[in-house]
């Protein structure tokens, strides 16, 4: 029982850096993108919102088409999918083209993602949740940061285009080895996938709009500090913004540590850490060093994968029978901050710079406290449930 739970892990694990990989992978290279293609830095955003409204809509629909297929299934191939418009983008003549790509590619992440949630919700339960739900977020955070990463460090070095090639290969590398390590899980409540009943409470309202705030203080903190950092006195090019992603790897640390000794805690108490850190983070980003803003970003994404792990545990935990539809309304609330995230601060942007959208950034991390406080009821804690 031990090692097919502990390949259980390592697979959920994988599941996160499936569902990442590409979601931001063209954060570091807006400038090549607005070069190439001749559009502005702004349009070029594009390529992230594109593929955060994509899951944003498809989201909510996953349960209904998926609900009736075994859950390892419908994971494996969409993650194996996932490298077909990876490799397309690779090979466009148009901005528009590579929208396109971009957007189907938004359409496939929920299923990992919601899918992988709502798997954690039926082998597990109580306490547990939130340790496996948080080492499930730690994946996404390697996923993050490897897409980042290699597009950066590619795109300076051999070219944007290579640099998803490589992308199509890592994923199905990590979709393989998810075919391997996932154990299937038979027993599937097939008509309770179908619906949305009991996804609206009071509680799991809450965790939407938190869910909302987190994703819009990530990107909207890591586009425009891309932009920051692009500009002088910086003027840090693709592979060294690519390798300034290096401080999600200290969440990768945080957060499954984090996820053991909260077991037993509320998850409220999880997301105030994180709103600590996230602000502290912010806050230094606004001092005129380097290291500094480094040491300032490692912080606020930190914060922001910690706010993670909670909303995402506390959905889990909160939607009991419907979890899958649950998850598919977060995915939804949160992608919606995440595409807010990418185009709302531009405004600021242009008038008031990175100290501007700091302080959007911190008034978002305040509005998800004050959320979870007010909103969030503790979840009775259960004995784990291993099936």
């Amino acid at each position: 029982m031990k090692p097919r739970l502990h390949c259980a892990r390592l697979a959920l694990f994988l599941c996160g850096c499936a569902a990442f990989l590409n979601l931001y992978a063209t954060q570091s290279i807006l400038q090549n993108f607005a070069l190439d293609f001749q559009v502005s830095v702004k349009e070029a955003g594009w390529s992230i919102t594109v593929t955060t409204l994509a899951v944003a809509i498809t989201a909510p629909f996953v349960s209904r088409f998926t609900g009736q297929f075994e859950q390892r299934t419908v994971i494996v191939v969409a993650a194996l999918l996932l490298a077909e418009p990876a490799l397309m983008t690779a090979y466009v003549d148009s901005f528009a083209e590579l929208l396109v790509w971009r957007f189907i590619e938004g359409m496939l992440i929920p299923v990992v993602f919601a899918t992988s949630v709502a798997y954690i919700g039926d082998h597990w339960s109580g306490s547990t949740v939130t340790e496996v739900t948080s080492l499930y977020v730690a994946g996404t955070v390697l996923g993050g940061f490897a897409g980042r990463f290699v597009t950066g460090v590619m795109t300076e070095y051999v070219g944007w285009r290579e640099a998803f090639e490589l992308l199509a290969v890592l994923s199905l590398v990590v979709g393989g080895f998810i075919q391997f390590l996932l154990p299937a899980n038979p027993t599937r409540a097939v008509g309770v996938a179908a619906t949305h009943a009991g996804v609206f409470t009071k509680p799991l309202l809450a965790a939407y709009a938190v869910g909302f705030c987190v994703l819009f203080s990530q990107v909207a903190t890591f586009t425009y500090a891309g932009l920051y950092l692009s500009q002088p006195p910086f003027n840090l090019g693709p592979a060294a913004l690519g390798t300034i992603y290096m401080v999600f790897l200290l969440a990768l640390v945080v957060i499954p540590i984090a996820g053991r000794l909260n077991k037993s805690r509320p998850q409220s108490e999880l997301l105030t850490v994180a709103a600590v850190l996230g602000i502290s983070g912010s806050v230094l980003t606004l001092l005129p060093s380097l290291w500094s803003i480094v040491l300032g970003l490692a912080l606020s994404s930190t914060g922001v994968f910690l706010a993670q792990a909670a909303a995402s545990a506390f959905t889990t935990a909160t939607a009991r029978q419907n979890k899958a539809g649950a998850v598919g309304v977060y995915l939804t609330c949160y992608y919606l901050g995440g595409s807010f995230g990418a185009i709302a601060p531009a405004i600021i942007w242009g008038h008031w710079g990175w100290t501007g959208c700091v302080a959007l950034i911190i008034g978002f991390q305040l509005l998800s406290l004050s959320i979870a406080r007010v909103g969030w009821k503790p979840v009775r804690l259960q004995a784990i449930k291993v099936k």
